[in-house]
């Protein structure tokens, strides 16, 4: 398949300001830092917010695929609804389960598993895992190409899926996430709070709290860093009939999805303050704020918009030719201008390429 979009990215440059919260946490429960620039910064896994861009896209009518260890189970639920007996289920499960996954998480859709249940029904519900593990790849494989075709599975289309026991099914993700890293100084701090027993006798002479403990928090206005290859996509979809669908979800699930870590107790619901949005080819380029951005008593929001807008201008000039710019896109600064224009302006220049 001649692919006319392969090299192509829609590169995102996002800036993105939480009051207090904690969006990820390492292995303490300490919000995540980086050193950089000399400097600590606040952090944002890039998985973090990888899993909630994923997730999202099913509320914009997305068939999401599953990351699971359970394998077995969800052939067993397929094969059943082929009338087999729940012996042959568990049976022909176990087995593709080993061929694909041991104790590891396989990415897959239900198309995938309603074939491979059905290759088991025409061996009877009889495997052998030696004999027919090529066969169950091959179907898999197929399968997976057949869902990409209605959009089932995008997120594995995206986010790319590597099976150690099969390479076969190994494919190339089409998104690219950096780690979300504020563009200042921040220091970590410590919220002290108590609880109340509501049941406590109002005699009883421990008056006061009945638990105390302390969490930490910090704010900070993120830089976000985020690209699509539209070339990796096409290949991977097997064509570009839904990249229109695919492209509006993606750019929705973006703009909404935020890290859940203790949104109960420190809401971050804030969305982008800013976005520049470059559909190009060439090397990929991201900001490194390496320098870190100062507030002058205005916050950290428009001096990190300066900032980023200089340096990417800076980049274009220097890089000259090898910029490769098809268009850009400013977000954040016109009201005018909203999410839904941007996505439209973006999928009609991916259009023109």
């Amino acid at each position: 398949m001649k692919n006319k979009y392969k090299g192509l990215n829609v590169e995102f440059h996002v800036l993105q300001s939480f009051p207090v919260t904690c969006l990820n946490r390492d292995d303490v429960n300490s919000p995540k830092t980086a050193m950089i620039g000399g400097v600590v910064r606040a952090r944002v896994s890039s998985q973090s917010w990888k899993r909630q861009v994923r997730l999202a896209m099913h509320d914009f009518g997305i068939n999401l695929a599953v990351r699971t260890k359970y394998v077995s189970e969800l052939i067993q639920k397929a094969a059943i609804e082929l009338e087999a007996t729940e012996e042959e289920a568990k049976n022909a499960g176990d087995i593709i389960e080993a061929v694909l996954s041991k104790d590891t998480l396989h990415f897959f859709s239900m198309t995938e598993a309603h074939a491979l249940a059905e290759f088991a029904k025409e061996k009877n519900f009889q495997l052998d895992e030696k004999k027919d593990a090529k066969a169950i790849i091959k179907v898999h494989k197929e399968a997976s190409m057949k869902g990409f075709e209605h959009l089932d599975g995008l997120d594995i289309a995206l986010f790319g899926r590597m099976v150690a026991q099969s390479p076969d099914l190994n494919l190339e993700g089409a998104a690219v996430f950096s780690h979300a890293i504020s563009t200042h100084k921040v220091s970590n701090e410590i919220d002290f709070f108590t609880a109340l027993d509501d049941a406590k006798p109002v005699d009883d002479a421990d008056s006061g709290s009945s638990h105390m403990g302390t969490l930490e928090f910090n704010s900070a206005t993120y830089y976000r860093y985020i690209a699509l290859d539209i070339g990796q996509l096409v290949e991977n979809l097997g064509g570009d009939e839904h990249l229109d669908t695919a492209i509006a979800a993606f750019i929705k699930a973006l703009y909404v999805a935020v890290p859940i870590a203790r949104q109960k107790t420190q809401s971050g619901s804030s969305s982008w303050d800013f976005a520049k949005v470059y559909i190009r080819k060439g090397q990929r380029l991201q900001a490194s704020f390496d320098e870190p951005v100062r507030a002058k008593g205005e916050g950290y929001a428009k001096p990190s918009i300066d900032a980023l807008t200089s340096f990417l201008e800076k980049k274009e000039k220097l890089s000259g030719s090898l910029f490769g710019k098809i268009s850009d896109f400013s977000w954040g600064l016109d009201d005018s201008f909203s999410i839904d224009d941007l996505i439209t302006a973006v999928i009609e220049s991916v259009e023109k390429v």
